[in-house]
């Protein structure tokens, strides 16, 4: 797993700029007219996102055009899908271990209740 990753979109300019470029590709000037930022700023982020391998450029003339690259973002998704699968799996045994617990109880309280039933009804035969 490359961290560079998470430590780029954890600064929220960043991370709005990828969620832009998941709708379609953009140029510097159309991010920073829609984030709000000057575009040197823009240029910054876009940089930091290019060197986790989040966006790439491409050069139209005079433009460069920035588009989303799904790698980074699918191997992110197949480590959560590994931490969910580990997740599960514990929360299922929990759930497993406190069913077992519950039924131990209800199994104990029924045998209690039979200990306590079975004298009385042995003083009433004699």
């Amino acid at each position: 797993m490359d961290y560079t990753v998470f430590a780029a979109l954890a600064e929220p300019n960043r991370f709005q700029i990828v969620e832009l470029l998941s709708e379609n590709p953009m140029t510097v000037s159309e991010i920073s007219a829609h984030t709000q930022q000057r575009q040197p700023q823009t240029s910054k982020h876009l940089r930091v996102l290019h060197e986790a391998g989040l966006v790439a450029a491409e050069t139209d003339g005079n433009r460069r055009i920035y588009s989303l690259q799904p790698e980074p973002l699918e191997n992110i998704s197949t480590w959560l899908d590994t931490i969910r699968r580990q997740w599960t799996e514990r929360f299922d045994r929990l759930d497993d271990y406190l069913q077992h617990l519950q039924d131990h109880d209800l199994q104990k309280g029924r045998n209690t209740h039979e200990q306590v039933a079975r004298p009385e009804q042995g003083k009433h035969n004699r």
